[in-house]
């Protein structure tokens, strides 16, 4: 008996440390849109630093996080890869910014409607999120609100 109690104290000593999960809390809304639209979601992090690196969702054929940029008066946008978010940190995706671009829509978003969004991190594998489909030109909510976990 004595000896198996050393070998339980012994494993407890190795067993390696549980990983601590980034806590993430996603909110956010999307375009209404035809063809292709965009999302935008602000992430808190009140976890270990984590790095956003794709999003899906059923409505789109493709799903790409994107990055506005205005150079020399003209609005450009293009892949903006994946994208930290620091431990006590967030991101903040807006209109004429960093978003979430939906292209090859299989049905309009209709404002009134939700976006199913799926999120995939580095460390907290996938987030999911439904985002309130707002009229197009939008440029957010007009009262917050907290969509997904």
């Amino acid at each position: 008996m004595k000896s198996f109690s050393f070998l339980v104290a012994s494993l407890a000593l190795v067993a390696p440390a549980a990983a601590k999960a980034p806590a993430l809390h996603v909110s956010g809304w999307a375009r209404a849109g035809v063809g292709s639209s965009a999302a935008y979601v602000s992430v808190h992090n009140s976890g270990a630093a984590d790095r956003l690196i794709g999003a899906s969702s059923p409505a789109a054929a493709s799903v790409t996080i994107h990055d506005s940029q205005n150079s020399g008066g003209v609005m450009r946008m293009r892949a903006a890869g994946a994208v930290s978010v620091a431990s006590g940190g967030m991101i903040a995706m807006k209109p004429g910014g960093l978003h979430i671009m939906l292209s090859g829509l299989k049905a309009p978003l209709k404002p009134g409607t939700t976006l199913p969004l799926t999120m995939r991190f580095e460390k907290a594998g996938l987030v999911r999120a439904s985002l309130p489909v707002l009229p197009p030109g939008a440029q957010g909510p007009a009262a917050g609100g907290h969509h997904g976990h």
